[in-house]
């Protein structure tokens, strides 16, 4: 047997793909509080940060919050383990015809970026459960700072910002052309069921897509400006949507579809296929 067959062998290991499952719950619970907080957020009920880390915030306030988060972070870990064996079949398809070659490059480069989230969600959830977790807001403001010490810093801030639009604009087309059914496998569902995760997706991933591009715009105007201090992350785009005309009932619909994709989550943890 190949190392690349043994890797693949590991990844499809049932222990892997139950905690891969409790993963995709973890993301699915992020989202649902990410969706709470910028409820309150629109409604004024709270001033928490209405992103992943006043969301993780939020269960490190619980009870039963640091025993949760680990299990959160080892299954988000487990997740992007999963994932990344995902990676294996697109590396094999390397060398072959134009369009093959094409579809694996692609597939490498969108198996890997889901790798370095659930990582990134992983690495905030177990800071939190050991009591050093800090602000996403706060992290990325550094982040960008640093990057503008660098040669050419605003350029590469400005870069990175049409790659978050990017992304955004990604989301949405996933969303409204329903191609994330792909990732499911729904076979044995039954069509209503099959339905509502439909629906379920395409309101999340067009909410998530939109606030992934006023996220890119924020970082955007950070590189015009040369002010770190203007790329405020997903809290910020919050409450940039929030100042909006009609600010509250947008971010309220921008929360409902954030709500939306964490129970599509779930179905995902239901029915997982990695894509």
């Amino acid at each position: 047997m190949t190392a690349q067959q043994k890797a693949r062998q590991a990844g499809d290991s049932d222990a892997l793909q139950h905690l891969a499952r409790v993963g995709l719950l973890a993301y699915g619970l992020v989202h649902l509080l990410i969706a709470w907080l910028a409820l309150q957020l629109a409604w004024g009920g709270g001033g928490g940060a209405a992103d992943q880390s006043g969301a993780l915030q939020t269960l490190a306030q619980e009870p039963y919050g640091t025993p949760l988060l680990w299990v959160l972070g080892l299954g988000l870990i487990a997740l992007a383990l999963w994932q990344a064996a995902s990676v294996l079949p697109f590396l094999g398809r390397l060398g072959g015809s134009g369009d093959t070659t094409k579809t694996a490059v692609v597939g490498i480069v969108r198996c890997v970026a889901k790798v370095v989230v659930y990582g990134f969600l992983a690495a905030s959830a177990l800071r939190f459960a050991t009591g050093s977790g800090s602000s996403s807001s706060g992290d990325q403001q550094q982040a960008t700072a640093g990057v503008f010490g660098l040669p050419g810093g605003r350029y590469l801030v400005g870069i990175g910002a049409l790659v978050v639009i990017g992304v955004g604009v990604y989301q949405l087309v996933k969303g409204l052309t329903r191609s994330f059914m792909k990732e499911i496998d729904t076979a044995d569902a039954p069509a209503g069921q099959v339905l509502v995760v439909q629906r379920l997706g395409q309101v999340g991933y067009v909410a998530k897509g939109i606030a992934f591009v006023v996220v890119g715009g924020l970082l955007g105007y950070a590189a015009i400006t040369v002010d770190p201090s203007q790329s405020t992350g997903l809290d910020g785009a919050m409450r940039t949507v929030l100042e909006a005309p009609f600010g509250q009932w947008l971010l309220t619909l921008v929360a409902v579809g954030i709500a939306a994709f964490g129970v599509f989550c779930f179905f995902r943890a239901r029915y997982p296929q990695r894509s």
